[in-house]
């Protein structure tokens, strides 16, 4: 007989997940694989001069991540290798997730796509945005004919 202990929030967990996993592959995606195995937790945040983008990543190197601008929308996948291999071992419990992750973000207009870096350090991905000069309204002259 196998024990288990009773966790209420793995049920939450669990609702989670189904809910990020069903609205990540989308009614309309058919018989696709899912976009995302995965969503790394993400805080942007505005500052006077630049938007910056901290992702949780703890595990994935550098080389698996891309980050993509287009059309205003901020684009950051990746993929974190499962470190489990089939073998003798037995696992208690699993949480650490594995596999693929993608997340999509609309940026404001401010936004300056040319002037984009990233940073990758202790599991934290850092993406910093600067915002482009402020076009400032103009008055213009109607000239009779």
């Amino acid at each position: 007989m196998r024990i288990a202990r009773y966790e209420p929030w793995n049920l939450v967990h669990k609702m989670h997940h189904d809910l990020d996993r069903i609205f990540a592959s989308g009614p309309d995606r058919g018989t696709e694989e899912p976009v995302a195995d995965w969503l790394p937790a993400v805080d942007i945040a505005e500052e006077q001069q630049r938007f910056v983008v901290r992702a949780d990543i703890p595990g994935v190197s550098p080389e698996m991540i891309e980050i993509t601008m287009d059309d205003g929308v901020l684009s950051i996948r990746g993929e974190r290798r499962n470190e489990i291999e089939d073998g003798d071992e037995q696992y208690r419990r699993v949480e650490r997730a594995s596999g693929r992750f993608y997340r999509r973000f609309n940026l404001p207009d401010a936004a300056d796509a040319e002037g984009i870096t990233a940073r990758h350090s202790n599991g934290v991905l850092e993406i910093v945005i600067p915002k482009q000069a402020r076009v400032m309204p103009r008055k213009i002259a109607v000239e009779t004919a």
